[in-house]
């Protein structure tokens, strides 16, 4: 139900769209739907007893209505497409971290800090990958890639994948993207990126500074040795152009000169006394998600300015 939502232009909650976070969950007012594979984890028997749903899983089975727990009327939502695209970049920028850079034949409409689906060749397996993108680079998208030892896509992405191979694209899912340009107040923002979570963290800072140049942005990436860092020069670029930005690189497993040792929330706790009335993004791991949302809430940020996109397990190992 969710892809036929998105595919017609009418938004709806979607972040993972594996069954696993629960956020495209709704009420069925009647009809019947098949739950496919929703995990009873995420969609309890009391919950499907109750008429609720996940939309990224279930089917309907005859006319089915729907209600969604939240409405936002009047939101609006790019249209999920299919496409090919056509690999025209591969680059080792980290340990087990690339860049893939995939050459589209028309522009894809999507919100900064949105992500797309790659099909894995040979098989019927997707996995998501955040845009690095802003919404004004739409026809060469950017995705960071880490390795997973045996994960079907990274035997892939980090085998014979070469440019010039076609892939298959969905997208943009998700929720966690830059408010639209009429709902951007130009508050001071943090974001904490664990790992490739710096991804879509940099199309989302790239906007905000666009549109509010003098505006205080603080970017934390948080990775476990030196040789985890990537696109320092970037973000470099980014603070020389940018009075009110800066960033900070952490590193968890050891200490070396120039950077934070530690947990990247943390060294938000240490470095702002309050955030009240600031906007906070995360994106990594569900540990240090979880982690930045308490120390948000610890500096008096509000829970509605919180958005969070948390990186989950997705790949198999291949056969």
């Amino acid at each position: 139900m969710l892809e036929a939502f998105l595919r017609a232009g009418i938004w709806m909650p979607n972040s993972c769209n594996q069954g696993t976070c629960g956020t495209c969950k709704l009420q069925v007012v009647c009809g019947e739907v098949d739950h496919g594979d929703s995990p009873l984890e995420t969609l309890t028997a009391e919950e499907r007893a109750a008429g609720l749903a996940l939309a990224c899983q279930a089917r309907p089975l005859a006319e089915t209505e729907v209600a969604l727990r939240g409405s936002e009327p009047g939101r609006t939502t790019h249209v999920l497409r299919d496409l090919t695209a056509t690999v025209v970049g591969v680059e080792e920028i980290a340990r087990d971290t690339r860049r893939i850079l995939l050459g589209l034949e028309e522009p894809l409409a999507f919100s900064a800090g949105q992500y797309v689906e790659l099909l894995v060749p040979g098989t019927t397996e997707r996995r998501p990958y955040s845009l690095a993108n802003t919404a004004e680079e739409d026809k060469v998208l950017e995705l960071h890639v880490r390795r997973v030892p045996g994960g079907v896509a990274s035997e892939w992405l980090f085998g014979p994948v070469a440019v010039g191979d076609r892939v298959e694209v969905r997208g943009p899912l998700g929720d966690f993207h830059a408010p639209d340009a009429d709902e951007d107040q130009g508050e001071p923002m943090v974001l904490i990126g664990g790992g490739t979570g710096l991804a879509p963290l940099l199309g989302i800072a790239r906007t905000a500074l666009a549109r509010h140049p003098e505006r205080t942005v603080v970017l934390y990436h948080g990775v476990r040795v030196e040789a985890d860092l990537y696109d320092t020069d970037r973000l470099e670029e980014l603070a020389a152009g940018h009075p009110g930005f800066s960033f900070v690189t952490v590193l968890s497993r050891e200490a070396v000169r120039g950077h934070r040792h530690g947990y990247a929330p943390d060294a938000f706790v240490e470095d702002i006394a309050g955030a009240r009335g600031w906007s906070g993004w995360l994106c990594g791991p569900p540990p240090m998600v979880e982690a930045g949302v308490k120390a948000f809430k610890r500096r008096r940020m509000a829970p509605r300015l919180i958005h969070r996109e948390k990186f989950t397990a997705a790949d198999a190992p291949a056969p």
